[in-house]
């Protein structure tokens, strides 16, 4: 694999290695008072015009050095030694800020580094392939999957190709809850419509699932079967009805996935965790440690030593472990028995109280509760002309991620969910996901990628294998629009590490979405295809890379790149 590297990251550690020289020899020479060097920050301004790079040193450290921000800036920049070529001048501005500004050669840089790591171009090695699960979606195979597992799967996804593309060895799992109380109460609704088939006033479970979903698969269970199940003893009906109607639940949710352009490494059977007997060794395990206690005949662990407001049962009265205490001994196999270093969750915002829950579990077990990361999503609706839709037109039932996914391509629907953070809500708009315009945000920078193509089909492959040929002078791309372009190019690679320690894609989105706009903005104002044979040259080039890079992020996202729109 080629090395990876970035001119800008090249830049920016060279400017602070300068600067704690600069600091180091100030202290020396008892200019600053202080033996300590703060941690030193580099960003990126808003408006480059007054630097390309920005450091505030001197203002943070204003107070530890008890001097004012404008002499530590002079102290500073009177001192700095060996900073990189790619910096062609240093300006303090303001109450001391010291900004840096780049050369043409920093540009021509980036875009060689473009042609050499191509498809590679943007990732790095920062997680030194250390062993990360993503578990998303894991939705309850009872029923289908909604919108909240449509935007949880689309977010999912893309933060563990963010992680994959930093160096992480990732893996995907679906948790698939095919045990315990849910489990149950499906077989009890199966059974209630079962026999509604063939006998009247059949009572419902208060508590069993409505959808319709259940009448379908009861229905489908008695074509197959008839009446040879009325008869037989209500565990052996629940038990034959769950066989049948669980795995085409599942088969659909692996379909519904595959549509969706995910591919996971597993799908864990919560099952299994009761059958191999790794429930009552967590159960046991808490035990012996002091951390459980009985009341009501039921089994309590302590919750409240660890962080949580209250304690959790985890063995009902009735002698079956809840849900909670598979959940102890799912992600105890993730951090104990598989060894991956970090196990993120990715659950919906109803699940709250589980971040210190289960944090505090994994702490009781001796493991390590920072090894576990837990992002909750925020709740997703869908709009349609300018409404809350809760119904499917096709199918008059609550919107499914299938529904979704036949309104909309899976390249509308990833694209949109990961414009807005875990965090935040949002609303899907149908009308706008379906656009053929600019409106569209990821038809908006699909029209990037195909317009670029445009350029090179309307070229000759003659003229295209002459521009191979020859030495192409990239420092002719000198223009604002074309060295803005180039800097927003520079700054992926940042941008993935940035990601990826916050755990959130979307930045990575929103990236793509500015480069489209940077690209339009720049082919509105020149012209590639002209007669000055060197420039057009240097233009055609800097297309190609650009085309590069979108088309490394829509693949990182497994969302295409049509070369025609």
């Amino acid at each position: 694999m080629k090395k990876m590297s970035s001119a800008l990251i090249m830049v920016i550690e060279n400017i602070k290695s300068s600067i704690r020289d600069a600091l180091s020899s100030a202290i020396s020479a008892e200019l600053i008072l202080h033996n300590e060097i703060p941690d030193i920050n580099i960003e990126i301004p808003a408006n480059r015009k007054n630097g390309d790079l920005s450091s505030n040193i001197a203002l943070a450290s204003a107070k530890m050095f008890k001097s004012s921000p404008k002499k530590i800036a002079d102290i500073i920049v009177s001192d700095l030694k060996s900073l990189n070529s790619l910096i062609s001048k240093v300006e303090i501005a303001g109450p001391g800020f010291i900004n840096f500004f780049l050369t043409q050669e920093f540009y021509t840089k980036v875009l060689e580094e473009i042609d050499y790591f191509g498809p590679k171009f943007g990732q790095s090695n920062i997680g030194n392939g250390k062993k990360v699960m993503v578990e998303f979606v894991s939705a309850n195979p009872t029923g289908p999957m909604h919108m909240g597992n449509a935007r949880i799967g689309a977010l999912g996804d893309c933060l563990a190709a963010v992680l994959d593309a930093v160096g992480y060895d990732v893996w995907r799992e679906f948790y698939i809850n095919d045990a315990g109380s849910q489990i149950e109460k499906f077989g009890k609704s199966l059974e209630a419509r079962y026999l509604q088939i063939y006998k009247d006033s059949v009572p419902f479970p208060e508590d069993g699932y409505q959808g319709d979903d259940i009448k379908e698969l009861a229905k489908e269970f008695a074509d197959k079967h008839g009446e040879s199940f009325l008869n037989t003893n209500q565990d052996e009906r629940k038990k034959a009805l769950v066989k049948f109607a669980l795995p085409k639940n599942i088969e659909k949710m692996h379909k519904d996935m595959m549509k969706y352009k995910i591919n996971f490494d597993n799908w864990f059977n919560e099952s299994d965790l009761h059958k191999n007997g790794e429930i009552q060794e967590v159960i046991d395990t808490l035990n012996k440690r002091g951390y459980t206690y009985k009341s009501d005949g039921a089994l309590w662990y302590r919750a409240s030593l660890f962080g949580s407001e209250k304690d959790e049962v985890l063995v009902r009265n009735n002698g079956i472990p809840t849900y909670f205490a598979a959940d102890i001994a799912y992600h105890k196999n993730k951090l104990q028995e598989r060894k991956f270093d970090l196990c993120i969750d990715i659950l919906g915002a109803d699940h709250h109280g589980h971040v210190t829950r289960m944090k505090g579990a994994m702490k009781a077990l001796g493991l390590e509760p920072d090894k576990l990361h837990i992002l909750l999503v925020q709740l997703v609706r869908l709009i349609k002309d300018g409404e809350v839709v809760r119904m499917s037109k096709r199918t008059g039932k609550a919107i499914q991620l299938s529904d979704l996914l036949d309104e909309v391509s899976s390249d509308a629907a990833r694209f949109i969910f990961n414009m807005y953070e875990a965090d935040s809500s949002m609303d899907f708009d149908l009308d706008l996901a379906v656009k053929k315009d600019s409106e569209n945000p990821v038809y908006y920078v699909q029209y990037a990628y195909a317009r670029i193509c445009s350029i090179f089909n309307s070229c000759d492959k003659e003229f295209l294998n002459n521009i191979k040929s020859k030495k192409v002078n990239l420092s002719l791309l000198e223009s604002e629009e074309e060295k803005e372009l180039i800097f927003h190019m520079s700054i992926l690679t940042l941008e993935l590490i940035k990601a990826a320690k916050n755990f959130d894609p979307t930045k990575i989105t929103r990236y793509l979405i500015t480069l489209a706009n940077l690209f339009h903005k720049f082919y509105t104002v020149h012209k590639v295809i002209i007669k000055d044979t060197e420039l057009m040259y240097a233009r055609l080039s800097l297309c190609g890379y650009v085309r590069t890079v979108i088309k490394n992020i829509l693949d990182m996202f497994k969302i295409s790149a049509p070369e025609k729109m």
